[in-house]
Order: C-alpha cells, then sequence, then structure tokens
C-alpha cells in the first residue's frame, strides 16, 4: 500500500445524472455485521482448502491504482504466473508496461530476474512459503501479488485487525459463481470473491486504501485455477542462459509502478 499518497486536499467532481443515481442508490447503509457468521465460515473454509493444496498453479491480472500530486487517479495494470509446491517451492512472473520479472525460490535461494534488463539477483532464503512472502515483503520489499492468499493460514492473517464484516452474496467472476464477502480494518477495507463449490479459490481480492485522497484500490484477480496433478511439474531451477548477475539493489525496475510514481518519485 505504500505506493499510495495521501493529499488533504479535494478535487472537484463532476458527476453524471446516471452516475449520481448509482451513488445515491448505493447510499443506503447495510445491515450492521451482515451475514457475519456465515462469511467467517465462507473465509475459513477458503484457508482451509488453501492450505491443503500441495501443488497450485495460476494465472493473475492485477489493478493498482496511484493519485497524483494533482488528484488525478491512474491505474496500472500487469499479469502474471504463480505455480507453487508446498511447503518451499515456487516460480512466479509478472509482466506489466514497466516490468517482466520473475522469481523463483528452490526452498533456499530466492532468485530475482529482470527480463528486459536481463540482469538477476538472488539471495540465500531458506524456509517454507510463509517465510519467503515475509522476507519478500518485509526484507527485500518486493512483494508477490496477492501473497496473503498464499500463505498457510489465510484465515488468521486477513482477519487480523478486522472491526467489520459482510456477506453480499454472490458474484460472477470470469464466469464463475463466488461468494462476496467485505471486511473493514481501521485503515483499509478488503473484499473478495470465492469460489463456490468444491474448490473455494479466491477469484478476486480487493484493497482499499480509505484514508488516502480518492481511495485507491489494489487488486488481483486469479484466472486458470489448477491444483494437484492439474498442476504441469516445474523443477523450480533457475538458468541464468546469458543474463549477469548483480547486487539487489542494482536489479531496478521491478515494480508494479514506473520510477516516477514510486515513492519519493517525480509523481
Amino acid at each position: 500500500m505504500n505506493a499510495f499518497r495521501k493529499s488533504s486536499g479535494c478535487p472537484e467532481v463532476t458527476i453524471s445524472a446516471a452516475a449520481l443515481a448509482v451513488v445515491v442508490g448505493l447510499s443506503v447503509s447495510l445491515p450492521a455485521q451482515a451475514g457475519e457468521t456465515e462469511a467467517k465460515s465462507l473465509l475459513k473454509a477458503m484457508s482451509d482448502y488453501m492450505a491443503a493444496q500441495n501443488s497450485i498453479a495460476f494465472g493473475y491480472d492485477t489493478n493498482l491504482e496511484v493519485v497524483t500530486k494533482d488528484h488525478q487517479k491512474l491505474s496500472f495494470a500487469s499479469s502474471g504466473t504463480v505455480v507453487l509446491n508446498r511447503p518451499d517451492k515456487m516460480r512466479a512472473t509478472r509482466n506489466g508496461g514497466f516490468a517482466n520479472v520473475e522469481m523463483i525460490f528452490d526452498g533456499k535461494t530466492l532468485t530475482l530476474v529482470g527480463k528486459n534488463a536481463n540482469l538477476y539477483t538472488q539471495a540465500e532464503v531458506p524456509g517454507n512459503l510463509d517465510h519467503l512472502v515475509e522476507a519478500l515483503r518485509d526484507e527485500f520489499h518486493r512483494p508477490v501479488p496477492g501473497a496473503d492468499l498464499l500463505i498457510s493460514n489465510v484465515y488468521d492473517v486477513l482477519m487480523a485487525d478486522v472491526i467489520d464484516v459482510k456477506d453480499l452474496g454472490s458474484g460472477v467472476i470470469g464466469g464463475t459463481e463466488c461468494d462476496h464477502l467485505a471486511f473493514r480494518t481501521k485503515e483499509v477495507d478488503w473484499q473478495i470473491w470465492i469460489a463456490q463449490g468444491a474448490q473455494p479459490y479466491p477469484c478476486r481480492y480487493v484493497i482499499t486504501a480509505k484514508d488516502v485522497d480518492q481511495a485507491p484500490q489494489y487488486s488481483v484477480q486469479l484466472r486458470d485455477w489448477k491444483t494437484g496433478s492439474k498442476v504441469a511439474a516445474d523443477d523450480f531451477t533457475f538458468n541464468a542462459s546469458g543474463a549477469k548477475k548483480v547486487d539487489m539493489k542494482e536489479l531496478t525496475d521491478t515494480d508494479e509502478l514506473p520510477q516516477q510514481f514510486s515513492p519519493g518519485g517525480a509523481e
């Protein structure tokens, strides 16, 4: 969330009559704690299902919103793939307008590859996937999109600091009927759409920074979900193939944002 910029100003907004009607229609408050017990149960079932999968593969699309100093909201899109074998192997790619990167983890060594620059860097991060997600976020500041959904206990992590829970019924994501749940903390609101049926995987995850000007959002949408024997074999080894090895700090342009929109950038 640290890509979002805070601003004290309020931009002028022109709303068409049709759009205003929609806004007014949605201004009616939902019942407090609507479907809280059911929503928690559905999220817990998703968490248990995810933790039980030894092999997972999916594609994803992300959308990251930022607000500029002059209150213009912009969106940056990227797509990628993730393959993981529990407890300690993962390969993830992300291709956006400003970066084409790959991450490989074999249980001991983390490799980050900048494909556009043909550079790579490595670090020793022995441990399981939970430890990797934590290190990528806190130590290397290069989080995996939707990483909260990949750890072994999704429920406890997502429910930390939640103060409001709602079950909003169903929705359809990529042709899959989903349960739509909404949660609030003091700093962010987040929503999740969970596939109905025997495979309750997360189809879409949206985080809203409600204390930031214009409440920008980050969303990740999953597709082509596969588990178990349907996941293609992957040896999780890295082949340099002529790429040059550099220090971690030298591998730039791996973010979902172009450099000028990063914290401290020109915009």
